[in-house]
């Protein structure tokens, strides 16, 4: 085949994270070949990327692997299996809020270095010094913890908002305060809500809580109260606390670090540390890629199908004036968060309660931290000394243009340490280690003038044929890393068999239960996660 014969089947895929490795394989999969992956960091996984320190390892975000999709669940078993614990105790049941479903069949042993651990989870809201259920329930603890006085003005608070609702919901704080009432709002929503997206809840748009927390209700949080009350509820909802999920050994890395192994096994080409600088179009179409690598040197790849996972921002940039001004405008103008984990090693003596968090959402006023993850808890195997050392990862979340973003690593370790002093999930003043990490564009905003005219940047997009937008930051869309895994699925069949339909990648997760409903079948999952939402949602 002569070299004008292969560009003419040439495939770019921009980004080497879950979206990007997961269509290189589904394409190899349908029988194309010449497909380069051009990933910007020195390492791949993108978000769901696993780092190491000093033998420790962190999880950026937390990633539990478990998803209403039967076809994710299978595919990351396919990429590593099911080990069986080491544990007789351990876990059995994938469970998820009263559904479960057997544990895949184990054929490889925890001992093993390539395979997937069944990790119990748990995850709780920590106000005012206590720990609450996440997500939150009308029990008696937590009527005990808030007291008789503000349960009573939370029901009166609702019970108005439900005879006056706000109307038309133009925003975050609307839909809000007509399904929880205006004082439970601002006790768990409000503050959170706003030290993760720095903007005032009235400014994000309703369609955020709409596509993240439409299901949220309080009057099936006090049905269930009451029928566990009265003994009415089933045993599934009765033990729905007993928790569960697959996680691979050695953080959500391993994962995606698999996927690249295999996809250059079967001949693919990965290019690391490999920064794209321009995309160039003709006749509405894209044509090629130009990117820098790890030395600075420039290169350009003819293509003739573009899969983007990179921020639209930076994509339209790319293009230069392959888009109308009107586009490079709204794009230009997006919003996005960042965000920063402060990795921390203490002494178990350091820590005067039990943790047998995943992760810790931080309600407490007067401090920056907004979550806490114990990697202890996700796999043992991220820390090197668990038995006597707790490895914790608090986030910050800011924007790159703020002080917390450009403070130096030394006083952004000291922040941490005083804080969680302060909080009291830490007694020692020092950690015995630290390390500071920084993601950038970890999160769309869905707020903003640009993104209230970001269906006109959408049907711009759309209409380059051979541009598939996928993942999270490639649709300002915040996907998870299943919903991702999806978006790469459908543009894969879509080019492979040459039937586009731009629509079918933007219906993915958009009409889906939330993930923190119940599964009206058992085998149907909630979705990974790896963010903070509204609620707050677990995940990054």
């Amino acid at each position: 085949m002569s070299n004008s014969d292969l560009n003419q089947h040439a495939i770019v895929i921009v980004g080497a994270g879950p979206a990007g490795l997961t269509a290189a394989l589904e394409l190899q999969a349908a029988g194309q070949h010449n497909i380069t992956v051009l990933e910007a960091d020195a390492q791949v996984g993108g978000i769901s990327r696993t780092v190491a320190h000093h033998g420790n390892r962190i999880d950026i975000g937390g990633h539990r692997f478990f998803s209403k999709s039967d076809w994710v669940m299978d595919w990351w078993r396919t990429l590593l299996p099911v080990a069986e614990s080491d544990d007789p105790q351990a876990a059995r049941e994938l469970r998820y809020q009263g559904a479960s479903a057997e544990a895949p069949a184990a054929t490889a042993r925890e001992s093993d270095h390539d395979v997937l651990l069944v990790r119990s989870r748990l995850s709780r809201i920590y106000f005012n010094k206590q720990f609450f259920d996440y997500p939150l329930k009308l029990n008696p603890d937590t009527l005990l913890k808030l007291g008789a006085w503000k349960t009573f003005t939370f029901g009166l608070s609702y019970v108005w908002a439900k005879v006056h609702p706000r109307k038309p919901e133009n925003s975050l704080e609307d839909f809000l305060v007509n399904r929880f009432g205006r004082k439970l709002y601002r006790q768990f929503f409000k503050e959170y809500t706003e030290k993760v997206w720095g903007v005032p809840c009235g400014e994000i748009s309703a369609a955020w809580g709409a596509q993240r927390i439409k299901s949220l209700s309080i009057v099936k949080a006090i049905t269930h109260a009451l029928k566990k009350a009265l003994g009415l509820g089933d045993k599934a909802e009765q033990t729905s606390l007993i928790e569960s999920f697959l996680y691979p050994k050695y953080g959500p890395g391993q994962m995606w670090e698999t996927a690249a192994q295999k996809f250059i096994a079967q001949g693919g080409t990965l290019l690391m540390q490999s920064r794209v600088d321009g995309i160039d179009m003709a006749d509405g179409r894209v044509t090629g890629v130009r990117y820098s690598d790890g030395e600075g040197n420039s290169h350009a790849l003819p293509c003739a199908q573009l899969l983007s996972t990179m921020p639209i921002s930076e994509l339209v940039q790319a293009a230069g004036e392959g888009f109308a001004p009107e586009a490079r405008h709204i794009a230009s103008q997006l919003s996005y968060r960042d965000f920063i984990t402060v990795g921390l090693l203490y002494p178990r003596s350091a820590i005067p309660r039990q943790l047998d968090d995943n992760w810790i959402y931080i309600q407490e006023p007067g401090v920056n931290v907004g979550r806490v993850q114990v990697f202890n808890n996700w796999s043992p195997y991220m820390v090197a000394d668990a038995a006597n050392t707790v490895w914790m990862g608090l986030e910050f979340f800011c924007r790159d243009t703020d002080p917390l973003w450009q403070m130096p690593d030394t006083d952004m370790k000291r922040l941490a340490q005083d804080e969680m002093r302060k909080i009291g999930l830490a007694t020692a003043a020092d950690a015995l280690d630290a390390v500071v990490l920084r993601v950038p564009k970890a999160y769309p905003g869905y707020f903003g003038e640009a993104y209230e005219k970001f269906d006109q940047l959408q049907a711009a997009l759309d209409a380059v044929p051979n541009l598939f937008l996928i993942g999270r930051n490639g649709m300002h869309r915040y996907n998870n890393q299943d919903h991702s895994m999806l978006t790469a699925k459908e543009a894969a069949r879509q080019i492979a068999t040459g039937i586009v339909d731009k629509a079918a990648i933007w219906g993915i997760n958009v009409d889906d239960e939330y993930h923190e409903e119940k599964s009206s079948t058992p085998s149907m999952q909630a979705s990974a996660s790896s963010e903070p939402t509204v609620t707050p949602r677990e995940g990054a």
